[in-house]
């Protein structure tokens, strides 16, 4: 049996940590949304693709087939059947990541993609569209939240744990910004799924959100 598990939320509410967890106790793979993109600019990069031209974005975007592997517990991205872990990270491929992801065909080729991951096999995913418009199927969604407050707060440590210097006000102040802008853009916002399952974290620990998300998952699912 395939199951899938949708996790949505504001920015800073550590869904990537909590998905990534979660995807590790069910022994499911954990779609990095994040890491597809950029592989997609990877390839474009490769066709020298100038990160100017929309059309030509959109015409050659159809040529990459990407998928996520795990092997021996570390994290595959595989573009036309190529490992490219080694060239995610670089500033050339975030640069045109960043162009490249406001495309509306490069957003749909990787949405084709995400829902052939998520029909083959069971999949933890999560973001701020993914049970809204990814996978409206999913059997499991989880709207995880936390205060603006929480959120800045730990950021703030965070940063300071680098060695960086930051105000928690200018912190909290950018947050709730982004979460303006995220709830209210043209494409997919930000917002609860109708049969999502709200999850506040704001005073509760990474292991408690996990183990939360794990009883819903057994309530909706039986297993």
């Amino acid at each position: 049996m395939i199951y899938n598990i949708a996790i949505d939320g504001p920015a800073g509410a550590g869904k990537s940590t909590i998905a990534k967890r979660v995807a590790k106790e069910f022994s499911f793979i954990y779609v990095d949304t994040g890491a597809m993109y950029r592989a997609m600019a990877y390839y474009l990069l490769q066709q020298n693709v100038d990160g100017n031209d929309s059309q030509e974005i959109a015409s050659k975007c159809e040529g990459a087939d990407i998928s996520i592997e795990y092997r021996n517990g570390e994290q595959i991205v595989l573009l036309n059947g190529e490992n490219v872990n080694a060239y995610l990270r670089t500033e050339e491929v975030g640069n045109m990541a960043s162009v490249s992801s406001a495309n509306l065909s490069v957003r749909a080729r990787l949405l084709d993609l995400q829902r052939s991951l998520a029909a083959s096999q069971s999949v933890v995913m999560d973001g701020r569209d993914i049970g809204t418009t990814i996978l409206p199927n999913a059997e499991v969604k989880i709207y995880l939240t936390a205060s603006s407050a929480t959120r800045a707060r730990r950021r703030y440590k965070e940063l300071i744990e680098k060695g960086e210097e930051c105000n928690i006000e200018d912190i909290q102040k950018d947050i709730e910004e982004r979460d303006q802008r995220d709830m209210n853009r043209e494409i997919s916002p930000l917002r609860q799924a109708e049969d999502a399952v709200l999850v506040d974290s704001s005073e509760m620990t990474i292991d408690e959100v996990v183990s939360a998300i794990e009883n819903i998952f057994h309530e909706k699912t039986g297993k």
